[in-house]
């Protein structure tokens, strides 16, 4: 039975519901992301931004469906609010389980609701890899 503590992300960068969504894209682009988590002022997950979610604002400024000034957009405007997470307890069975059932790449690490990491399929297939010696 593998611990995900060992295996997850624990420098994880966040966003706030009220955070500019061009602050969210920039800090997707400036560190080669394809999503974050939104979290709250007590650090309790309330969403995710991720590359699909952009791709909805830049079809609705296409369209000229957006009726808002893309400067003024906030996050939450665009974020997926209902987010699987996986308790720090689980097992990395768990969190393979979550990644394999729904279309995520990265699922939050949580502790009593509040994040304390993250676990990407590439943070487990670089597991594998350490695992054999790679």
């Amino acid at each position: 039975m593998t611990e995900i503590n060992g295996i997850m992300q624990t420098n994880v960068i966040t966003v706030e519901r009220k955070t500019p969504i061009l602050d969210a894209i920039n800090t997707l682009l400036k560190h080669n992301f394809t999503g974050l988590p939104v979290v709250d002022k007590k650090g309790h997950v309330v969403g995710i931004i991720t590359e699909k979610d952009v791709l909805a604002l830049a079809m609705s400024i296409h369209d000229k469906t957006y009726e808002s000034n893309t400067a003024t957009a906030r996050v939450e405007d665009f974020m997926t609010p209902d987010v699987v997470t996986v308790e720090v307890t689980e097992t990395l069975k768990q969190v393979c389980s979550n990644l394999m059932k729904h279309p995520f790449r990265r699922i939050p690490i949580v502790s009593k609701g509040k994040l304390v990491g993250l676990v990407s399929r590439k943070d487990i297939i670089a597991y594998i890899m350490n695992l054999n010696g790679g």
